[in-house]
């Protein structure tokens, strides 16, 4: 069978020539006779591969050299416990703003550890759009102010980066990381699950300012310390190692495709077609304010919901998949993610044109 466009928000769609790299090397990497999943992660080959995924990011990225990068596992979601566990202790509570259902999550894991407060939210408008930056409730004192820069399920985005003055910025980049340049020096902390922009599932990154570090409350069990986890390279325990290979081959394509920049004008390019194709129509709506949408997922749904199911049934026909919205919200969400080729989204396009030209 040939291969589908997946539009799934995660695990999401890798690029091919990390797949078949994946796939020569995996009995043997480097002349090694054995599979990265079989090699100890205190090994030279193994430590080969981390330095250089390591090197490959912070080059990507401009990672400045007093941020540590971290590569951990327990998804983006046992960071909303990580996060208030090492940094909690540093201010009187933390600030969340609140944009959505994985910022909502966030915010409920941390209460767990400690006083936090909302400094802003966008519940009234059903996720639609983002609190006016002059609105925010910020207080200078907190230990950190968490955003979501993106949120997968509602399709909204932060296209700018928040100031919060002195007090560290932590953001949770798991569907953004990697898709344009970022001036990581304006962040205390950014963390971010692999499944979408990075490599498979299992991995996660933090990139985490130096004097943040060492902070962590007493009870934190010892592989959950940042500081512990920095000073064995991330290998206090056996990490995701071949995960971590994985991105480390990402990073290498993204390399090679021109960098950041050139990821930012194509998925630029990909989103504003497909919005545009929307918004044309009187058969599809998005209810995001343009001003916020995201370019990483595309929520959209039919005038007549009734046609969901013939929808979704004739795409995955045509080799579309992935795109029933999440079950909070309903209809259908189009995550074009770096991997996602612009041949993709031209074809997604075509079918749904046809289909409105079909049932309209």
């Amino acid at each position: 069978m040939s291969r589908v466009y997946n539009f799934s928000a995660g695990p999401a769609t890798m690029p091919q020539w990390v797949l078949d790299r994946v796939r020569d090397e995996l009995r043997d990497w480097g002349g090694t006779g054995m599979s990265v999943m079989e090699m100890s992660h205190r090994g030279e080959a193994f430590a080969s591969i981390a330095a250089q995924a390591q090197s490959d990011l912070r080059e990507l990225l401009g990672i400045p050299d007093h941020f540590k990068v971290l590569f951990l596992q327990g998804g983006a979601t046992a960071q909303f416990a990580l996060v208030p566990m090492n940094l909690l202790s540093q201010g009187v509570g933390a600030d969340y703003v609140i944009t959505g259902v994985w910022s909502e999550k966030a915010l409920a894991e941390a209460r767990r550890y400690g006083e936090v407060h909302v400094a802003a939210d966008s519940r009234a408008s059903r996720f639609t759009t983002i609190p006016a930056p002059e609105k925010w409730s910020l207080r200078p004192g907190s230990a950190y102010v968490h955003y979501t820069p993106n949120e997968t399920i509602h399709g909204v985005e932060f296209h700018w980066i928040p100031e919060v003055g002195e007090v560290p910025l932590v953001a949770d980049m798991s569907s953004t990381l990697l898709s344009r340049p970022l001036e990581v020096e304006r962040f205390g902390l950014i963390y971010a699950g692999a499944q979408k922009n990075i490599g498979p599932a299992g991995l996660t990154l933090v990139i985490v300012r130096e004097d943040l570090l060492g902070h962590a409350f007493p009870d934190t069990p010892t592989v959950f310390d940042y500081q512990v986890q920095a000073d064995h390279d991330s290998m206090y325990n056996t990490p995701p190692t071949f995960a971590w290979y994985v991105a480390g081959l990402v990073f290498q394509w993204l390399r090679e495709q021109g960098g950041l920049e050139a990821m930012a004008e194509a998925n630029r390019r990909k989103a504003e077609k497909l919005y545009r194709t929307i918004d044309s129509s009187g058969f599809y709506r998005n209810p995001v304010d343009p001003g916020c949408r995201s370019w990483m997922n595309v929520p959209f749904v039919l005038k007549d919901p009734s046609l969901d199911v013939m929808f979704l049934k004739e795409a995955a026909d045509a080799g579309l998949v992935g795109l029933k919205g999440h079950r909070s919200v309903g209809g259908m969400r189009a995550s074009i993610y770096n991997a996602m080729p612009e041949a993709g989204v031209d074809a997604l396009i075509d079918f749904m044109r046809d289909f409105e030209n079909r049932h309209a």
